[in-house]
């Protein structure tokens, strides 16, 4: 049986991931039909929040779930009261039995490519938790099978849906702090295991060939996204990281604190990945040439300028379709609408590139320079 614990522990990011935004009378009238999605994978904790904001939401459907432990499948039918006929053990029968407008993976990061490969077969669009791939190889692999399948594959982050890093965005490409020169940003909480997450999701988060390493693939990847965001999708000319192991009695076979610096050509990127934070955070500072912008949990962020006293902000409501994972998806796949940048294949095949290239930085005590 699924801990309490365990479910608490999605709770705050859930809200910001999967509620329900308001719908207009067109897109929610009497003949409106919801948007059908799949599952694949049970593997994820953070799958279990769409259950619990998503499940019965008048726009969304879910006609399948694709998960070959069927214990673990029907402890989550259980407790969610999903119909046990929605249970597949295969990804390919699942998709032929119930044609999916879309498919959630929430499998291990390693199957994201074996996902995306039968997807693109399908003509089926995915959305996945982040990060998108293992390694560079692999991100490569899926742009490729996504582009020869002709679907969209998204990459889904918690901070995408923060008021605050939309804002530090809008001071940045407004100009109100001057160009970047450094960002510096701070990802993670105390452990997995000691927020007591899920056996099924430590036993891959631990695994350095399905999760990719530790701290430095589970938040390395959310400074990444952000940085490349905000530089418009530019490349890093080189990367530098350093990885450990605190509690190796923990953390036996991966990494469990990670730094990464990214050089660019007028600024410099510290990304500072943990599970050894004393509490979960997920913030960062933007320092230009005029200001500086320090973003404050979801929501607020602290401004100041030249000549300035620091000042509060509270960030603007996020615009529909761009408010949460489900709406975006919906959007893209139905309307054709582009993704915004933070969950773009593009910029996140930079993501994979930029931790594949932490990862080898980290082992051989070298800096890597990136193509260009």
């Amino acid at each position: 049986m699924m801990s309490r614990c365990r479910i608490d522990l999605i709770f705050i990011f859930s809200v910001l991931l999967f509620s329900a935004p308001a719908f207009s009378a067109e897109q929610n009238g009497p003949n409106a039909q919801p948007f059908r999605v799949a599952i694949v994978g049970l593997v994820h904790g953070h799958v279990a929040g769409f259950f619990q904001y998503s499940l019965h939401r008048p726009d969304i459907q879910l006609v399948g779930i694709a998960e070959p432990d069927q214990q673990l499948a029907a402890q989550y039918a259980k407790q969610f009261g999903i119909d046990q006929s929605l249970l597949f053990s295969d990804l390919e029968t699942m998709l032929q039995k119930t044609h999916p407008q879309a498919l959630l993976a929430y499998t291990n990061t390693y199957d994201h490519r074996r996902v995306v490969e039968i997807c693109a077969r399908h003509g089926i669009p995915v959305m996945m938790e982040k990060p998108l791939a293992v390694s560079a190889e692999d991100a490569h692999a899926i742009a490729k099978d996504a582009h020869d399948g002709k679907i969209s594959v998204l990459v889904n982050y918690e901070t995408t849906w923060y008021r605050s890093n939309h804002a530090a965005y809008d001071l940045v490409h407004t100009n109100a702090i001057g160009d970047v020169r450094k960002v510096v940003i701070h990802d993670g909480h105390e452990g997995p295991k000691e927020i007591h997450v899920g056996l099924e999701f430590m036993a891959w988060l631990g695994d350095p060939k399905l999760n990719g390493g530790g701290a430095l693939y589970d938040f390395g990847c959310y400074g990444a996204d952000l940085m490349t965001w905000l530089m418009d999708g530019e490349r890093p000319l080189a990367v530098t990281a350093v990885t450990q192991q605190i509690k190796p009695e923990e953390y036996p076979r991966v990494d469990d604190q990670a730094t990464i610096i990214l050089t660019y050509p007028k600024a410099q990127a510290i990304i500072q990945a943990s599970w050894n934070w004393p509490f979960g955070r997920k913030d960062m500072e933007v320092y230009g040439q005029t200001g500086y912008v320090i973003t404050v949990a979801n929501d607020d962020l602290r401004v100041r300028l030249k000549g300035k006293e620091e000042e509060r902000e509270t960030g603007k409501p996020l615009v529909t379709p761009f408010n949460d994972s489900l709406s975006e998806l919906k959007a893209v796949v139905l309307d054709g609408v582009a993704p915004d940048a933070p969950s773009s294949l593009e910029t996140n095949v930079i993501v994979s590139e930029i931790l594949d290239a932490a990862r080898r930085s980290a082992k051989d005590g070298k800096t890597i320079r990136l193509a260009q």
